[in-house]
């Protein structure tokens, strides 16, 4: 019987290992998910910081006598020792980002104030509050904080609160090394200068090969093509799950006869945890895993179906594998009818766009079969209807699967 979508997702998650922890220096850790938590070494700010150039004053010196000039004994940048105010008609000239003055309780910026020579006055209307201008110590947090959680995947944000906290090294997820398999004697390599009518250039390899880049989820990547011939498969697979840490497969897992990865993998030691998923396009795929515990993802081959159970099955395998937090689905309504008949779950490409109100919908493309890749061009992922119906309406709601 066939796995449902959600039942496969379920078995593949049962049987996939947890990738090491690795030092990272935080000039290499962006896309990196985080493994230890990023921690406030002391407060922040550390010091009671001052967010506008101006002057550094004692509010009350002028709330007592706003029209009394006050003397200016000083300037103060960032990065300085705290002045201090010498005398209560005292103030000192200091820009963002420096300590605040000792002795001062309020910021007044540069447009707030008449200056001559060295005395300055309060302009007409203009305020003086203690406080005001002022980032205080440890208003954002205290030490010993969490900042950032493990499971997260790092941007330049994340790095940035790394920094600020001295954390020159992070620990990160160590990434997989994978191996993408195209398999087919009809396939050729795209720089072969003639191609016959019974022939296809390679794209799925490349395909996948691009798409676990821009993720992020995995190190080194390696392709290989292998042809249908059952010995070159057993002897290639051998070397190849001794390597990496994981194998993507497309093609070769039908039941035609020259579709031999299945029975070799068995050969080779894998257990088969999975064969066939309920679902168009990508019903033929098979996952197992080696007795070291590799992960193996056999897909379907033609285009459509191998990215789609890509983005379905073998993006949120890394993301685990790298113990990242789990994405939140993201809901979208059709905005077209449509209907199928057949007793699958439909992955239906999408195009996105979002009404007046926030709410994102997704239009249908048109597609002629799951060989036509070019048909995903100019969407932005899929729509997963599911199986126990065949009529879905307008405004239907479903989650999407963006493409990476």
């Amino acid at each position: 019987m066939l796995s449902s979508p959600a039942q496969a997702s379920a078995t593949i998650a049962q049987h996939l290992p947890k990738m090491p922890i690795e030092d990272c220096g935080i000039a290499h850790a962006h896309g990196r998910i985080l493994r230890a938590p990023i921690v406030a070494d002391r407060p922040m700010p550390a010091f009671d910081r001052v967010t506008m150039d101006g002057y550094a004053v004692k509010a009350a010196d002028w709330a007592s006598s706003p029209t009394s000039p006050l003397q200016v004994t000083g300037f103060q940048a960032a990065g300085m020792i705290a002045h201090s105010l010498t005398t209560p008609a005292s103030v000192i000239e200091i820009a963002t980002g420096a300590v605040l003055s000792d002795g001062a309780d309020a910021i007044v910026p540069y447009e707030d104030i008449e200056r001559e020579g060295d005395q300055i006055r309060l302009r007409e209307g203009a305020p003086c509050i203690a406080g005001q201008n002022i980032h205080r110590c440890g208003s954002d947090c205290a030490t010993g904080k969490k900042l950032v959680p493990t499971g997260v995947m790092l941007t330049g944000r994340e790095i940035a609160v790394a920094a600020s906290t001295g954390n020159a090294r992070v620990q990160v997820s160590a990434r997989p090394s994978i191996a993408v398999i195209a398999t087919g004697d009809e396939l050729i390599d795209v720089g072969t200068p003639q191609i016959a009518p019974h022939q296809i250039r390679k794209s799925n390899d490349y395909a996948i090969r691009a798409a676990l880049t821009q993720s992020n989820l995995v190190g080194h990547i390696e392709r290989f093509h292998l042809r249908d011939h059952r010995n070159e498969i057993e002897a290639s697979l051998r070397h190849i799950l001794a390597k990496f840490d994981v194998v993507v497969l497309t093609g070769g897992v039908s039941k035609g006869k020259k579709d031999h990865v299945p029975e070799v993998l068995a050969e080779l030691g894998a257990t088969e945890r999975l064969r066939g998923i309920a679902q168009r396009p990508g019903k033929p795929l098979w996952f197992g895993t080696t007795p070291r515990n590799t992960p193996i993802f056999a897909l379907p081959g033609n285009p459509v179906s191998t990215y789609t159970c890509l983005h379905r099955y073998v993006f949120p395998a890394l993301r685990q594998m790298g113990a990242a937090n789990p994405v939140t689905p993201e809901t979208v309504i059709l905005a077209a009818p449509f209907t199928f008949d057949r007793p699958l779950a439909f992955m239906l490409p999408v195009k996105i766009s979002t009404q007046t109100d926030g709410q994102r919908v997704a239009h249908p493309a048109k597609f002629n079969t799951s060989g036509d890749l070019g048909g995903l061009l100019n969407t932005d992922g899929f729509v997963e209807l599911p199986a126990d119906q065949t009529e879905f309406s307008v405004g239907h709601s479903t989650e999407l699967w963006r493409w990476i």
